[in-house]
């Protein structure tokens, strides 16, 4: 007999929203876990890693969250081209974790029917991490979002910056007119769209930022031209999916005239 799923929401909790009127991408600025660190008196440089470990745990929470709401679309920022300036054992312990993380989730990502998808500029990694999501990617394919609510696609971006991503893309466009594969008069809004990393999704409805920042801090600056944002103050590692269920209220709430 198989064992019925243990889901995330009551009845009661899933009132509170129009199940019709679900953000069907999210984005989330995962902010605080140093300062969760701090706050619990982790203050030996080997643990504000726990921070980050802490804030991982959280993640699996929120998408399986997610997935339950019939969110389609989950974009989480995981590490920025900045957090390279960052001291060398917190960016070796990320990278470590990173690889941890996908490691110890792949099997519970394949049997929840989560796809994972990473966004940014991965050749600064090492192999054994591009190796890992190599195979996370490969693994997780059949899964994703299938307009039913069943799956998801978890986005990770990684060493991504949203002027490094439309960078990129001026790059890659230069060089299809140069290769006369496009015509500077095909150069749109949309084109540009389309060699962006993101290419593959719609732009994200809803962006969460944690630990009560006021700024994008330069994610996704060309995606979120008209996306809603939701601001809490609480800290990545506390962000719950009560906290997520209110963000989602809350968007639900707003009038989306995206410019009209």
């Amino acid at each position: 007999m198989a064992v019925k799923e243990k889901l995330v929401y009551s009845t009661q909790e899933l009132a509170l929203i129009n199940k019709r009127v679900i953000p069907h991408h999210v984005a989330i600025i995962m902010d605080g876990n140093r300062r969760w660190a701090k706050k619990h008196s982790l203050t030996q440089i080997k643990n504000v890693i726990e921070g980050h470990y802490a804030g991982a745990q959280v993640l699996q929470d929120i998408v399986a969250a997610a997935r339950q709401l019939g969110i389609g679309v989950l974009t989480v920022w995981g590490f920025s081209t900045e957090n390279w300036k960052r001291p060398r054992f917190e960016v070796e312990g990320l990278i470590q974790l990173f690889e941890r993380y996908l490691r110890e989730n792949q099997k519970r990502m394949v049997e929840k029917k989560v796809r994972l998808s990473v966004i940014g500029d991965l050749a600064p990694f090492p192999c054994s991490l591009k190796t890992e999501i190599k195979n996370v990617i490969e693994m997780t394919k059949e899964g994703g979002h299938c307009g039913e609510g069943v799956g998801i696609d978890l986005v990770l971006a990684l060493n991504y910056g949203g002027r490094d991503d439309i960078k990129r893309a001026v790059e890659r466009i230069v060089t299809d007119c140069y290769n006369n594969n496009i015509e500077k008069q095909m150069i749109s809004e949309e084109l540009i769209s389309k060699y962006l990393d993101t290419a593959f999704w719609k732009d994200p409805d809803l962006l969460i930022r944690t630990s009560n920042e006021m700024r994008v801090s330069n994610f996704l600056l060309w995606q979120l031209a008209y996306t809603e944002i939701y601001v809490t103050e609480k800290l990545w590692p506390d962000f719950t999916s009560y906290d997520l269920l209110k963000a989602v209220y809350h968007f639900q709430e707003r009038e989306r005239r995206q410019g009209r």
